[in-house]
């Protein structure tokens, strides 16, 4: 009690670094990278200031300067040249992702490279898998006709030589599915980090103009999770954990700390995806002078690593690891 314990001692400013509880490093951080297979030259995402949809033939520039910058990890997303009901581009041997996933690991051989396993970027009606006519008569995503789309997809980006694969269309029984899938094509080693908590969140909104994968008709709250349930997100994760998940996932980061404090105690490793929603308004408001971007960016970071991730998804990884770099 107070005089007798003053915690002020020690946080005088030469001891502050002594006591710091939770450290970000560069080491945490997994970049996103877009490829559009339509175009020649780097495209800048509007709605995410400081992304760029790249083609193909840059991806090799794109892993050197990141990897110089100090980035470990990358997650691939990429829009094709023509889409359709099946998604058959996501999982053709020269698709897109496959073909950027070859080009990068040519180049930065250690560079980890995952790949995001879904569809929505893949089919003309912008949905996570295949659509047609559930029991109820609604015309909704059918979950076991995607599964078998998402073993197709995460075998051939383990065939293109991807580290980890990364499944994001919230189907039940997905990584079962994938892990069965893998095994019997010989990838057994290839881990599976699972977006195992993924909240049909209004964040993503600038994802859906970087990855061209707005949907045409209803949503995805029949899939994704809704934001009021903390028992139910638990549970996803708990599931993918039972199947077979090497890592789980929540996301959005910053708005869901509490769920991912709750993750974390399921006993796997943690990643956290801070969302273009999340990039973009700290982007925004560092550009009317509002706040300072370094350090607010530091802070939202290291938070969602206090709250129990040990992998963070961001659009700020490339910044993020040069701002680290220079604070050593």
């Amino acid at each position: 009690m107070f005089p007798e314990r003053r915690l002020r001692r020690l946080r005088k400013r030469n001891l502050q670094p002594l006591f710091r509880e939770t450290r970000l490093t560069a080491e945490d951080l997994i970049m996103p990278v877009f490829f559009d297979e339509t175009i020649e030259e780097a495209v800048p995402i509007a709605s995410m200031p400081g992304q760029w949809r790249y083609p193909i033939n840059a991806a090799a520039a794109v892993a050197r300067r990141l990897e110089k910058a100090g980035v470990r990890a990358v997650i691939l997303f990429g829009i094709p040249a023509s889409k359709d009901a099946g998604a058959h581009s996501a999982y053709a041997e020269n698709g897109v992702v496959q073909q950027a996933v070859a080009a990068v690991k040519a180049v930065c051989p250690k560079m980890v490279v995952i790949t995001d396993v879904c569809a929505c970027e893949y089919t003309d009606h912008g949905h996570c898998g295949i659509v047609g006519e559930t029991c109820s008569g609604e015309i909704d995503l059918l979950n076991d006709p995607s599964l078998a789309l998402m073993q197709k997809i995460a075998v051939s980006q383990a065939q293109a030589g991807a580290d980890m694969v990364a499944p994001s269309c919230m189907l039940d029984g997905q990584v079962a599915a994938i892990r069965e899938a893998l095994d019997a094509a010989g990838y057994a080693e290839v881990p599976i980090m699972s977006y195992s908590t993924k909240f049909a969140s209004a964040f993503y909104g600038p994802f859906r103009d970087a990855a061209d994968s707005g949907y045409s008709f209803g949503d995805r709250t029949t899939y994704q999770m809704d934001p009021a349930n903390a028992r139910e997100a638990y549970a996803e994760s708990e599931m993918d954990a039972a199947e077979g998940a090497d890592i789980l996932m929540v996301k959005p980061a910053g708005m869901y700390l509490d769920i991912l404090a709750a993750v974390r105690e399921i006993g796997l490793p943690v990643a956290a995806y801070q969302v273009s929603g999340e990039y973009a308004m700290l982007k925004a408001a560092a550009a009317q002078g509002w706040i300072d971007e370094k350090a607010c960016t530091l802070e939202s970071l290291t938070c969602i690593k206090r709250a129990g991730a040990d992998l963070i998804i961001t659009y700020y990884a490339e910044d993020a690891a040069r701002w680290l770099s220079e604070e050593q």
